[in-house]
């Protein structure tokens, strides 16, 4: 993997992405923030060495790297997942590369549904902590102490520094940003009422099927990140609604200006 990684960055490198400070990563539906970016360079995926390609129709499959308040960024446009038949590997290659091409933060963001009956469609979470039910783990892998500590401390996996200034920019702009914990399971099916009344006893306050294993990556580098969650759809057992997936998606597009904000004032003030 060691060599896939500097094969990947040198071929970035010479597309133009260069030194980069902080790593985004844009969940289902909430591709819109390269609109806000000067873009210098981009690369479809599936021209990138030993990157995976996105198979999911909602998820553009671009890197996109440019200057976003008076940062260099460098940005996921869509983002991979176990369900697509990757291995936790492939979903967390593209989090190593951007280590590797120097980036100092790292911001995540996922669409939920919510199991914390409190947080409703179209607000936004911001993660706490996570209960990671995907079956695996990223750091997994014969010769993973070449690429950082192979016993990753997780008591506090996201950023507090940086999780404290998200919710300040929240109450400055008066957006409602709930705090709780992610639970990211496998999918790609929604929960049953039973395993939504399990992740509640657990718990979780929302449940996706993403972030966990970059953030686990990203601890195993010692980036700081943070991940905000968009809520589009509710869990409620008692009274559980079939879910349409384009109503997940439109509901993640309504609640992402609210998103790009936090994500560009945060970026503005680090």
């Amino acid at each position: 993997m060691t060599n896939q990684i500097q094969e990947t960055t040198d071929y970035l490198k010479d597309k133009g992405f260069y030194a980069p400070e902080i790593g985004v990563i844009l969940g289902t539906g909430l591709g819109k923030l390269p609109d806000e970016i000067e873009i210098l360079a981009e690369v479809s995926y599936n021209h990138i060495p030993h990157f995976p390609t996105a198979t999911v129709e909602f998820h553009k499959g671009k890197l996109i790297f440019g200057n976003l308040e008076g940062k260099k960024v460098i940005v996921m446009q869509g983002r991979f997942h176990l369900y697509e038949g990757y291995s936790l590997q492939d979903v967390t290659f593209p989090v190593r590369v951007m280590e590797r091409l120097g980036i100092k933060k790292l911001l995540v963001s996922n669409a939920s549904g919510s199991i914390n009956l409190d947080f409703k469609k179209g607000e936004l979470m911001l993660i706490d902590d996570h209960i990671n039910l995907q079956g695996g783990s990223p750091l997994a892998f014969k010769g993973v102490e070449k690429l950082g500590e192979r016993f990753v401390d997780m008591s506090a996996p996201y950023d507090a520094k940086m999780n404290a200034a998200i919710e300040k920019i929240a109450k400055e702009h008066a957006i409602k940003l709930h705090k709780g914990v992610y639970a990211s399971v496998l999918g790609p099916q929604l929960e049953t009422r039973a395993e939504y009344r399990y992740l509640k006893i657990i718990g979780a306050d929302a449940v996706g099927m993403s972030t966990v294993p970059e953030v686990i990556v990203a601890n195993h580098l010692n980036i700081p990140v943070s991940a905000i969650s968009v809520i589009t759809d509710e869990g409620n057992p008692d009274d559980l609604k079939p879910v349409n997936i384009s109503e997940i998606i439109a509901m993640a597009e309504k609640a992402e200006p609210d998103m790009i904000l936090l994500f560009k004032e945060l970026i503005k003030n680090i």
